[in-house]
């Protein structure tokens, strides 16, 4: 056995042929010289014919062509311009001064896909348009395999974005730069710009992903954008699907504006007018569906709060929402009835409420006339609920409110609109009608236990006063406004309250007791038992005429007569009071109220002055109407009856 090791071979390089040293030294020379000699511009045609092939769209490289080689090979071109679709009035989707791009080699050729690891765009230029049919101008060339195309890394210097959707009346016209920095190969960019939507204009400003990120529908875009559109404003922040034809997003929206009417126009929601308001909450799709949920935020100088949603895509858009208010300033509502805010110290109001405040301060007239938008009405659907926990009203002893608002092609109902008032209810359910070109409005409203101590809070004379009111209001009228309504009303009002006590200076101030009243003013007012008190009314034509008016206390009674005109807002009664006691110092003069709504009179009428004597009684037997009996507590006995016998 020969374990000797084995010579190795040894291999030496042959030396070449003279004539293969030649022509090997010739050829390394072409590359040589064809290396630094060769012009790239030479492939521009290649290179142009096989883009148009490729995408069906012409392109044009209309500046130089430089190429570095390499495992990375960049790609360098200026005066780029891509074609438009065919149906596009514009002939170029997208033109550039200057595009690098930096191509991935091996991925080229062992896997077939082009993967461009950077691209810089200088002054690039892109429009995105819907067409007719409604399909993109950025849907071109073979969609139905899978693309070879990868995009890693976007610069843009000096760019600018065209969007048109003309079906929807809306364009961007968007200024973008990147954000400079350590951060990924494809920055955020920086967008500012103008244009409109749903035909109105508007101002954007913010920060959006990397364009390239548009393609890629399946996957979240973020975007943290500012938009004006005249007085309003909206704050976006957070993610979109398919952003160009809004799919599906998760957004925080802010909105805010001068008059919450502002929006009908830019969203198609009708809206009351409104004071000032700022509104934060969450907005996101749901098919045809949008929802702006647990949002909140002020109105005026009151909270709001709760969840809205719009559906889309049927006859009419449908706004369904559930409001809730912790503190609701009272003044705020007065956009649902076509009358501006209070404006006054530190009240929330715009420009236009202040000017219109004014102008309302020197009118004579108090009923609101500012017609409904007939056109807002018949715009929309809605089914919206609102509460109000506690409200705000210095003036007025309004507890909370519970309103339920249906609208249906024109038809509004308020099923109900219910106000905690005194301690007792005001309940209503109101009908208007604006499918025609006059709306017609029906009224019915309940008025029960309202506590007469608490009815008037800036009254010291009632502080004291006990007793509960109720009655029925229920009428109908034909008009585009508060006043036009009223003014044609026709129905009946009646009021009463049962057994109580008010202040005994009161009555001798209604009775002209002077001697009396002095008594009570200059010593400690007393109180005093009341029986019943209520008024009836037939109203036609806007004129509210007495079928009965009385007062019965154990001091004094009065009983009246007269007529209210809301049409004219005047006032036209006459009470006639006659003390029980037998004060020399009795006037038992009746008081004539007259005047007008916003300017009341008050005076005795002199005429009649003690013509008929401290005892002269003509003595009759006057009670409620039985339907008024129903609604107040009158107690037991006669006082069921409030069977007093009532001077004439």
């Amino acid at each position: 056995m020969n374990d000797a090791p084995r010579p190795r071979r040894r291999f030496a390089l042959r030396p070449l042929s003279r004539s293969r040293a030649v022509v090997l030294g010739v050829f390394a020379a072409l590359i040589v010289v064809g290396a630094l000699l060769f012009e790239w511009n030479w492939l521009r045609g290649p290179i142009e014919r096989v883009v148009t092939w490729k995408t069906g769209r012409a392109f044009d490289i209309g500046g130089n062509l430089d190429v570095d080689l390499g495992r990375v090979t960049t790609i360098r071109a200026d005066a780029l311009s891509f074609g438009n679709a065919t149906w596009s009035k514009t002939p170029a989707m997208a033109v550039a001064d200057r595009a690098e791009l930096s191509v991935a080699v091996w991925p080229l050729i062992f896997s077939r896909e082009t993967r461009l690891t950077s691209i810089r765009l200088t002054r690039p230029r892109l429009r995105l348009e819907f067409g007719p049919d409604g399909t993109g101008n950025w849907v071109f060339g073979d969609t139905t395999g899978e693309s070879r195309l990868r995009y890693d890394g976007l610069w843009i210097e000096g760019g600018r974005l065209v969007f048109v959707d003309p079906e929807r009346r809306t364009d961007l016209d968007i200024q973008l730069d990147s954000v400079a920095g350590d951060g990924p190969a494809s920055p955020p960019v920086d967008v500012k710009g103008k244009g409109r939507w749903a035909g109105n204009a508007f101002t954007v400003a913010g920060r959006v992903e990397s364009p390239l990120a548009l393609r890629q529908t399946d996957k979240p875009y973020r975007i943290d954008l500012r938009v004006t559109a005249g007085p309003t404003r909206a704050h976006a922040r957070g993610t979109l699907l398919d952003p160009f034809r809004l799919r599906d997003f998760d957004l925080r929206l802010m909105l805010a504006g001068q008059n919450m009417e502002d929006l009908f126009p830019l969203i198609g929601v009708a809206t009351p007018s409104s004071p000032p308001y700022r509104l934060d909450g969450r907005f996101t799709r749901d098919g045809n569906t949008w929802h702006y949920d647990d949002f909140n935020g002020i109105v005026g100088d009151s909270d709001l709060g709760g969840s809205a949603n719009v559906t889309v895509g049927r006859e009419r858009p449908l706004l369904k929402a559930s409001l809730v208010s912790r503190r609701l300033d009272f003044d705020d509502l007065a956009g649902f009835v076509g009358a501006p805010p209070q404006t006054g110290g530190a009240e929330a109001s715009n420009a236009e409420q202040r000017k219109e405040a004014a102008e309302l301060a020197v009118d004579a007239r108090v009923l609101p006339d500012t017609p409904y938008d007939l056109t807002k009405l018949r715009a929309m659907d809605a089914d919206v609920r609102w509460k109000a926990h506690r409200i705000n009203a210095p003036k007025l002893p309004i507890d909370d409110m519970d309103a339920h608002l249906l609208l249906d092609a024109g038809l509004l109902r308020l099923e109900p609109l219910n106000f905690g008032v005194a301690q007792g209810d005001i309940r209503s359910t109101i009908r208007m009608d604006a499918r025609s070109d006059v709306i017609r409005t029906r009224a019915d409203i309940a008025v029960r236990g309202l506590d007469l101590g608490k009815l008037f809070p800036t009254a010291q004379l009632t502080q004291s006063a006990i007793g509960r009111i109720g009655g029925n209001v229920s009428l109908t009228g034909t008009g585009n406004s508060i006043a036009g309504i009223l003014g044609s009303a026709n129905g009946d009002i009646a009021l009463g309250m049962g057994r109580g006590q008010v202040s005994n200076l009161l009555m001798e101030l209604a009775g002209l007791d002077i001697a009396e009243a002095l008594k009570f003013l200059l010593t400690k007012d007393k109180t005093v038992a009341v029986r019943c008190a209520f008024g009836d009314f037939a109203v036609k034509d806007g004129v509210m005429q007495t079928r009965t008016l009385a007062f019965d206390t154990t001091d004094t009674i009065i009983v009246g007569k007269g007529q209210v005109s809301l049409k004219e807002e005047a006032l036209d009664l006459e009470l006639k009071p006659r003390p029980k006691d037998r004060s020399i110092f009795a006037l038992r003069s009746p008081l004539i109220i007259g005047g007008t709504f916003k300017d009341p009179s008050f005076r005795p009428d002199f005429k009649r002055l003690g013509l008929r004597g401290a005892t002269a009684l003509v003595l009759a037997s006057i009670t409620p109407p039985a339907a008024l009996l129903a609604t107040i507590e009158v107690g037991p006995g006669e006082d069921s009856g409030c069977g007093g016998q009532y001077a004439k």
